[in-house]
């Protein structure tokens, strides 16, 4: 198990993960604004200026122990969201797992495609054990793309966070290595 140093390219028929730069501060900030994204993920904590927001992406790159890549439109080049394993147990080999897509990547298959290819690199070249993460119960799309990616339901956090005035539920789900090389064995 190495750490999360490397920053590769993954490409996939519809997407391409790189790694962030300074420059993409600007099309990420459209997308952090989403009134969309907002309503999936949550407001940004502090006041996300352009400055800030160049150097938190511009230093993507040299965080060992956190793998945030930008997801782009393959035919394109468009930045259109972001996927980010975080969180990294060295010793229990396992991490979380986060995506956003905006606006212009939706609907596509980019969130699912950017999902399995970052999944994918977790197990098979990190040798990650465990992916976990935590969705708004009313977030349904991103909970499907989750399923189709392999991650099944552990549990439900109820009404654990207070949104627009009512409670709403996080829903945890989770993947082990084994599970992720059932799935690959059966999609060749």
């Amino acid at each position: 198990m190495s750490d999360f140093s490397v920053k590769p390219v993954l490409t996939g028929d519809r997407t391409v993960l790189r790694p962030f730069t300074e420059a993409d501060a600007e099309p990420m900030a459209e997308i952090i604004e989403d009134p969309e994204v907002v309503r999936f993920t949550g407001a940004p904590s502090g006041d996300l200026t352009l400055e800030r927001l160049r150097s938190w992406y511009g230093t993507r790159s040299e965080q060992p122990d956190r793998l945030d890549l930008a997801v782009t439109d393959r035919g394109t080049g468009e930045l259109v969201g972001e996927v980010v394993l975080y969180e990294w147990d060295s010793h229990a080999r396992s991490c979380t797992f986060r995506t956003l897509i905006g606006p212009r990547g939706r609907g596509r298959g980019f969130g699912t495609e950017a999902t399995r290819l970052i999944v994918g690199y977790g197990f098979e070249q990190l040798g990650l054990h465990r992916i976990e993460l935590e969705a708004y119960g009313y977030n349904a799309r991103a909970l499907r793309v989750y399923e189709k990616a392999g991650f099944v339901v552990e549990g439900v956090r109820r009404e654990a966070d207070l949104r627009d005035g009512e409670w709403v539920d996080w829903v945890i789900m989770g993947i082990l290595d084994r599970e992720w090389a059932a799935l690959s064995s059966t999609a060749r």
